[in-house]
Parts: C-alpha cells; sequence; structure tokens
C-alpha cells in the first residue's frame, strides 16, 4: 500500500456476525499495525534532526509535513485525529473530541535491534507490536484488555530511513477498527471509555460481499440496523452461558424492536432480531453491553441480505404505539380485590420457571439453528 499509512492485520480471528433467528454475533479481536513511511528530517544549517520528530522531512504530499510531525512527538496520554489515508492531516487533539488514535506506552526495542540490526519485516513488527504494547495497553487501562472489545491494540514505528538513523521506538497506542477495516473515531479518554464492541443506537453497519462492513447510511444498503444497547449486568451478577445470554436477550431485544420500529411487523417486512453476546474474556475485562439489531437473511440462510432504508418508528407512529400501550394497560380500581371469588382454574405451583426464564434453555452442547458463516 502506498503512501504515508499502511493498515497490517495482527492475529486476525474470525470476524463479523453469525447471524441467526436465535440471533449472536461473535466479536473478534483485530490488531493494526501502522507504518509511517515519511522519510526522515535532514539536517539544517543551524541543527540537527530530532529524533522525537522524524517525521518532519521528505514528505510525501506538501502539507503531510504539518501533520505528521506530531507521530513521533507525541507523549503518551495524547491523542491524535486524522481522516486522509495518507494521514497528512494528523493532528494532537483534547481526548474529549473525536479522535482515532491514543497513545498508550513509548518503548525503546534497540536492546534487542541495535546499530546496524535489519529492518524487521512485516510478520516481526506485527509481533513486536503485540508483545510490546498489550501490556502497557493494560498498565494503562488498569484493567484487562477485552480481546473481543471496541479498542485494539496498534502502533506506529519507524520508516527504514529512520531506522538507519537509529530511530528505535516504537509508539504503542489504542484505536478502534470497524467490521470492515476502517478507522472509526472515539470520544473520549479511553481510561474512561467501556470497552464493550457495540455500536449506538441507530447506526446501520455495511454489508460487503455478505458480510458485515462499516458505518454507512442506513439509506444505503446495510447489513444490520442497531436498535438498542443492553446492559447484561443489570440482569447477571456473574458471567452467563451463551445460552443464558440468548434465551434473555431473545426477549429484550424483540421488545426493543417493537418499541423501535413503532410496532412493524418484522416477519411482513422479512427482517430478523439479532443480538451479540459476550465471552467470559470480555466479561472478565468489564464488558456487559450488548446491541440488539434487525437485519435479513438470504433465502438460503447462507450470509446477510441487503437491507436498506430505516426501520425506525416515525413520530406518528410512536404516538400510536405509546397509545396502544396505554390502552393495554390494566386499570387500576383502590376497591380491594375479593379474596372470596373462587378461582376458575386451579392454582398451579410455581418451579421457579416464570421467575427466571433464562435457565430453561438447551444444553450448551445442543446445536442451534444457524446457517453457515
Amino acid at each position: 500500500m502506498s503512501g504515508l499509512l499502511q493498515r497490517l492485520r495482527i492475529n486476525t480471528s474470525t470476524a463479523g456476525s453469525r447471524p441467526f433467528l436465535a440471533g449472536a454475533v461473535l466479536g473478534a479481536l483485530v490488531t493494526l499495525l501502522v507504518t509511517m513511511l515519511a522519510a526522515a528530517p535532514q539536517s539544517g544549517a543551524g541543527g540537527s534532526a530530532s529524533g522525537a520528530s522524524p517525521l518532519g522531512g521528505g514528505p510525501a504530499s506538501p502539507d503531510a509535513k504539518d501533520g505528521l510531525q506530531y507521530a513521533f512527538a507525541a507523549k503518551v496520554g495524547t491523542c491524535l485525529m486524522w481522516q486522509r489515508d495518507d494521514a497528512a492531516d494528523m493532528k494532537p487533539v483534547n481526548c474529549e473530541e473525536p479522535h482515532v488514535f491514543e497513545v498508550t506506552q513509548v518503548t525503546d526495542i534497540s536492546s534487542k535491534y541495535p546499530a546496524g540490526a535489519p529492518l524487521p519485516d512485516t510478520e516481526t513488527w506485527r509481533r513486536l507490536a503485540k508483545q510490546r504494547c498489550t501490556k502497557g495497553a493494560e498498565r494503562y487501562l488498569d484493567n484487562k484488555l477485552d480481546p473481543d472489545g471496541k479498542l485494539q491494540v496498534s502502533a506506529l514505528r519507524p520508516n527504514e530511513r529512520d531506522w538507519k538513523l537509529g530511530n528505535r521506538d516504537l509508539r504503542c497506542g489504542l484505536w478502534r477498527i470497524g467490521p470492515g477495516g476502517s478507522l472509526q473515531a472515539t470520544v473520549g479518554p479511553a481510561v474512561e471509555q467501556d470497552q464493550s464492541d457495540v455500536w449506538a443506537t441507530g447506526t446501520c453497519l455495511g454489508l460487503v460481499d455478505g458480510t458485515v462492513g462499516d458505518p454507512v447510511k442506513c439509506s444505503e444498503k446495510h447489513s444490520y440496523e442497531m436498535i438498542s444497547i443492553v446492559n447484561l449486568g443489570k440482569k447477571f451478577d456473574s458471567y452467563p452461558s451463551t445460552n443464558k445470554q440468548n434465551a434473555y436477550l431473545d426477549k429484550v431485544c424483540n421488545k426493543d424492536a417493537r418499541t423501535y420500529s413503532g410496532g412493524k411487523n418484522l416477519e411482513k417486512l422479512k427482517l430478523i432480531v439479532a443480538w451479540d453476546t459476550r465471552t467470559k474474556a470480555s466479561w472478565r475485562a468489564g464488558s456487559r453491553l450488548v446491541n440488539c439489531k434487525v437485519g435479513a437473511l438470504l433465502k438460503d440462510k447462507s450470509g446477510l441480505a441487503p437491507v436498506e432504508g430505516s426501520i425506525a418508528a416515525t413520530e406518528e407512529e410512536r404516538k400510536k404505539l405509546d397509545e396502544k400501550k396505554k390502552k393495554s394497560k390494566p386499570s387500576t380500581s383502590s376497591s380491594p380485590k375479593s379474596s372470596t371469588k373462587p378461582s376458575s382454574e386451579p392454582k398451579q405451583e410455581s418451579d421457579g420457571e416464570a421467575d427466571n426464564p433464562v435457565d430453561d434453555v438447551p444444553p450448551e452442547d445442543e446445536p442451534t439453528q444457524d446457517p453457515p458463516e
């Protein structure tokens, strides 16, 4: 890839969704390495090249010098923002503003790669970024890093010319990559962000070759529309099995779908309700949030079908749904209920299932009826 910004996948596990009527979308850990390919600054008449800012000279575009000078001068805790593919518009911003990279650690690898050592190949850089940056990110967060969460480890590393000049600094950081591979801006310091891999209600994710893509306008073809965010921690005190999550979210997400859509008949629209589940590793890192979403399946259920347009209720539809809910509520009376009226049906002993429906689920090894991925 040409330009100043090159993305390299590290330890990519199965990404995207596993759509089926019961619904479950598995998160994936995608760690990326940023390679800044600008030339090092040249010595001037009045000074020498600065090791803290090696991106000043030889830019690939006229305005790259102004933006990329921040990359290797950035201290721990600095948040960086850029939108161009070549990162030429990179600049430091307040972490409360949208940003795409937050520096978590600056690590010197000169002990392993002294002067004269050849520049590591791509695979070695991937391994270095994972080895040197993951633990540092957890120290920075003062918490475990969710391997399936929205924040992923990455790094800025010297280019070949900088390497020959002796630059051995690896700037580790955290960023968010969408399911389609593009950078997604986050707001707030990483330590204050919930690591749960969720999207804001109303977000639509694209559809690329039958799989989930990056956020797009809901008027465009998309795979899912996010209809709510559910906090599993409000229901479960300890990690719930996937079956228990599915049983609970089946009820919650279908209810949220009716509210979000204004009571639309999703079956008639050939839409399904789906949701995410959390892994044990995510739960241990504190991730409790999941998305409820609406999408569609291909006729053979082999993958996702394109959906166009939002199902969000209009103001009029919301009012009608609210009125319907009010009418369906039983009227309250100040008169006490008669205790002498005989029951028309014998009273049944409760076995606890009605109060705890999530326990009434199939065994963990029972197969679910989901289409092939």
